[in-house]
């Protein structure tokens, strides 16, 4: 909006303007991903955030001209549709097809009102090509040079558009130059704000891993089987669902590194991860696989019963004893001990079903290692 009619500095109200649409889009997106995460819908991210996207930017742009369709100030709020644009093109990276964004281009005139002129329609494709535009740049940008790419596609396309609304609305040259300032204004806020949002983000994306990873298997660690057994095991008890968690670990580990090293150790604790990973993910992904302890691993299984897990448990039992590690030339043959066991009535806890696994685990080593335990 211009200083004329809210007598609001803009620089002041593009502030307001990036912050709401940006964060209050951030707060209904998020909502939306823990809605289905809790209702175990299984979702594309991507395709949710452009549905979405769309949405939201076409709720904000028609309700913001439709109060003022008809009218001779109808392009005061020409500005922030074209944010709203830019947003979705460039920051959420959303694709629209010619043949979805015509019939919107024509909804919207016809709101306006403006098919009778000339101008309108050159605006209107040359908003088609500025969609198009920053799309493209955000997909083929340069690391080096995207700011001045973002920029220099504002700038050429601020100034076809407000050219023909300036035409249009017989603005004098003067209020056109100032409200393309503004909308420049806007675009470097909306550029700084979210690079600022999207680095903390990935700083945060980046943290969680490290925290929740282990750094020498690459698989989740202790405090990521902590966090998600809680969730996992309270949902299954709560609507009476099946679970079962297998744990292993590498027999006679210590004499692994004392004979070979602790490289040699760190080698085989990898690919054990390896091989298991492999299986698991041939098998059904959604069964999860840790590492909670030196060479202790477990395995969590969300909707097995004791039985469903015998086809898994029984193919990573085979190819970890079968498999050799080769290291410096010399092959280390190793085994591992295994306990299974499943969620019973009277767990009332994660480590119920952990302490029962575990003693399954030490029965097995107990009886001679290399074999399995599952009550």
């Amino acid at each position: 909006m211009t200083w004329h009619v809210w007598h609001v500095s803009p620089f002041i109200t593009s502030i307001f303007f990036i912050l709401g649409v940006f964060t209050l889009y951030e707060v209904l997106y998020d909502w939306l991903k823990s809605f289905f995460n809790l209702k175990k819908f299984k979702i594309d991210e991507d395709h949710l955030n452009s549905v979405f996207g769309i949405f939201y930017m076409l709720i904000f742009i028609f309700s913001m001209q439709a109060s003022l369709s008809g009218r001779d100030i109808s392009w005061q709020f020409m500005n922030f549709q074209i944010i709203a644009l830019v947003f979705c093109a460039y920051f959420l990276d959303i694709r629209v097809p010619l043949r979805y964004f015509i019939p919107i281009v024509l909804v919207y005139m016809t709101i306006n009102g403006s098919f009778g002129y000339w101008e309108s329609w050159c605006h209107a494709w040359t908003v088609i090509i500025t969609y198009n535009t920053f799309n493209r740049i955000h997909r083929i940008q340069n690391e080096k040079h995207q700011f001045i790419d973002y920029l220099i596609a504002g700038i050429v396309s601020g100034i076809l558009l407000w050219a023909f609304v300036a035409l249009k609305f017989d603005l004098s040259f003067m209020t056109a130059l100032e409200e393309w300032s503004y909308m420049m204004i806007f675009e470097i806020l909306l550029y700084s704000y979210v690079n600022m949002i999207l680095r903390d983000s990935k700083l945060k994306l980046r943290l969680v891993e490290f925290a929740n990873h282990d750094a020498l298997t690459k698989i989740s660690n202790y405090a990521a089987y902590d966090s998600e057994m809680k969730y996992v095991f309270g949902t299954s008890r709560h609507n009476k669902l099946h679970l079962s968690m297998m744990m292993f670990d590498i027999d006679h580990f210590k004499r692994v590194n004392d004979t070979y090293g602790h490289l040699a150790g760190d080698k085989v604790l990898q690919q054990v991860a390896d091989v298991v990973s492999t299986v698991i993910d041939e098998n059904d992904p959604s069964v999860k696989f840790y590492r909670t302890g030196g060479e202790e691993f477990n395995i969590v299984f969300p909707g097995y019963d004791l039985d469903s897990t015998k086809t898994i448990v029984q193919e990573i039992f085979s190819a970890v004893n079968h498999m050799p590690v080769n290291y410096n030339g010399t092959k280390i043959a190793i085994s591992i001990s295994v306990g299974v066991s499943e969620i019973a009535e009277d767990d009332l806890h994660p480590n119920d079903l952990y302490g029962r696994v575990d003693e399954n685990l030490y029965q097995s080593k107990n009886n001679g290692r290399m074999q399995i335990t599952a009550i």
